[in-house]
């Protein structure tokens, strides 16, 4: 997929939600993004692949996450939560915790914002329920 055909997608989803899509998608360098409600969806095209990745983010770490807790969130993955076609993903740069889904061809547009739509619902509830899941889990009580 070239940075064209992607920016197109990006743009597509960018318009069927309401925003303006001639001043928003991704910039020369492959990445965009867009908040939609509480969500926060970005997206990187990658170059040497020609893939587009769609993230949705679950949680911004301040710091560098507790040990264990990447690892509580990979087997909620494991367990069968709906993860909105997606999977986690934690870039380690940015200190954050994604629901990611990548596109080697390009998709039809309305499947395109189906699938991004699945996976910012699914960010929605793994931000919240799941999250607090996990942390219980793997956070020890006072």
């Amino acid at each position: 997929m070239t940075l064209e055909d992607a920016q197109r997608l990006v743009q597509s989803f960018i318009r069927a939600h309401g925003g303006d899509a001639q001043a928003s998608g991704l910039n020369a360098k492959g990445f965009g993004g867009a908040a939609l409600g509480d969500a926060q969806v970005y997206f990187e095209h990658v170059k040497d692949s020609g893939a587009l990745k769609c993230s949705a983010l679950i949680y911004r770490f301040r710091d560098a996450p507790r040990p264990g807790v990447i690892d509580g969130f990979r087997d909620e993955e494991k367990k069968g939560t709906d993860t909105g076609g997606g999977k986690v993903d934690y870039e380690t740069e940015n200190k954050s915790l994604f629901l990611s889904r990548t596109y080697g061809v390009v998709p039809a547009e309305q499947q395109f914002k189906e699938d991004v739509d699945r996976l910012v619902e699914a960010s929605l509830v793994w931000g919240d329920e799941v999250f607090n899941r996990v942390a219980d889990r793997v956070i020890p009580a006072k």
